[in-house]
């Protein structure tokens, strides 16, 4: 018996030298009732913590595209500037077009400039072989010295973000001589 528990009056003591049943019962329900507490504890504490992490899902979700949108929205402002330099009446209409072509070319390399940034890759597969993963075969081109299954026109680039595809790259592909299609 330690110092500590002859001491303590509460604790009574049998003729074995060993605590009551009773006292035993007593410190038993105080620690279920510890572990208890604890337990709920914890439990609103995960419930809270699922809550926030499934708020903070959400608001990620609906805000991820807005460094993206705010990217865009340049490109929307010099595409409506191209728009109204325009005039109605048309004195050098040569002069106008080149300075038009400049400005959508600057665009579109602010454009291209802004899916870097963000991930987005563009596909342009002219004359690589015809991958399925990449690419959609829309026609075959018959009699060119290209060797079978390479990519010898696009029709619209592709584009992946981050590695995983966004839109396949539209492709006309070399077919053989007098051959059945492949694709």
């Amino acid at each position: 018996m330690t110092d500590m528990e002859k001491n303590d009056p509460e604790l009574e003591i049998t003729k074995e030298g060993e605590l009551s049943t009773e006292t035993k019962e007593e410190e038993l329900s105080a620690e279920v009732d510890k572990l208890k507490d604890q337990l709920l504890r914890t439990v609103a504490e995960l419930e809270n913590y699922r809550k926030r992490a499934e708020r903070e899902r959400e608001e990620t979700a609906k805000y991820a595209i807005s460094a993206f949108a705010r990217e865009l929205l340049t490109v929307s402002d010099n595409l409506r500037r191209a728009i109204e330099s325009v005039p109605d009446e048309l004195d050098h209409p040569e002069k106008l077009l080149k300075t038009l072509l400049e400005g959508i070319e600057i665009t579109e390399k602010e454009l291209l400039f802004a899916f870097k940034k963000h991930g987005i890759e563009r596909i342009d597969p002219l004359g690589q072989a015809f991958d399925h993963h990449l690419h959609q075969a829309m026609f075959e081109v018959e009699d060119t010295d290209k060797p079978v299954g390479t990519v010898v026109h696009v029709l619209q680039p592709g584009y992946q973000l981050s590695g995983r595809l966004l839109r396949p790259a539209m492709v006309g592909v070399a077919k053989g001589k007098n051959s059945e299609p492949t694709l």
